[in-house]
């Protein structure tokens, strides 16, 4: 099934599971945001990565205008319903429009993944919190871990954009532990370094999920 949404490209990534806040300024966007509310439709989040409109994105639906501005601006929340991908864009959506607009087809994710891969997947995942000394609350009863976790593991825009492309939920579970086998020790190893900085009286804060900086110097 496929069907024509207003759409609103942002530098992100969203999965089946997300929530997201915006603050509304462009007018553009004001008017996307009104059209929505008024034919109470949902708008298009697909996802911009490197100066370019990827085919995936989110559907989503306005939850709640959180605030109305003197200057016509708008902070609102938006619930994830569906991901896409984007068969076609036109911008603006038609000559009335200041917004753009496209064919989208719904994606259907499979949660197929073993109880026992689920126990090893979160297991890699405390072993992780550990090391940074981080709560966490994961159960492998969630219906699609992946998306659960997959912004809470340090991934960049474009490996998360590698993940929500991979429909079976034992494929995504394989990549995220790719990806915890291939930074924990990176991150074990900068923690140490933290500690050998505290000792020495010289401590700074760093950002534990941060790893780009890490991953570029190897």
């Amino acid at each position: 099934m496929t069907l024509v949404l207003p759409l609103f490209p942002l530098n992100l990534v969203l999965f089946p599971t997300d929530t997201l806040n915006l603050n509304i300024f462009e007018p553009r966007y004001l008017q996307l945001v009104e059209d929505c509310l008024k034919n109470k439709t949902n708008f298009g989040i697909p996802a911009f990565i490197d100066t370019s409109i990827r085919e995936l994105g989110a559907e989503v639906r306005i939850t709640e205008i959180s605030k109305r501005y003197d200057d016509g601006r708008l902070d609102i929340k938006t619930k994830v319903m569906s991901v896409f991908r984007l068969l076609s864009f036109k911008n603006p959506v038609s000559q009335e429009k200041l917004y753009a607009g496209g064919e989208i087809e719904r994606i259907v994710f499979e949660d197929d993944a073993s109880f026992s891969q689920k126990e090893n997947f979160l297991a890699a995942v405390s072993a992780l919190y550990r090391i940074l000394q981080l709560d966490h609350d994961f159960s492998e009863k969630e219906t699609l871990l992946s998306f659960h976790l997959g912004h809470k593991l340090g991934l960049s825009v474009l490996e998360e954009y590698e993940l929500v492309g991979l429909k079976r939920e034992s494929e995504r579970l394989a990549f995220l532990m790719r990806h915890l086998e291939r930074i924990t020790p990176i991150v074990s190893e900068v923690e140490r370094s933290k500690e050998r900085i505290r000792l020495n009286g010289h401590f700074q804060n760093f950002n534990p999920l941060d790893f780009k900086n890490d991953f570029e110097k190897r």
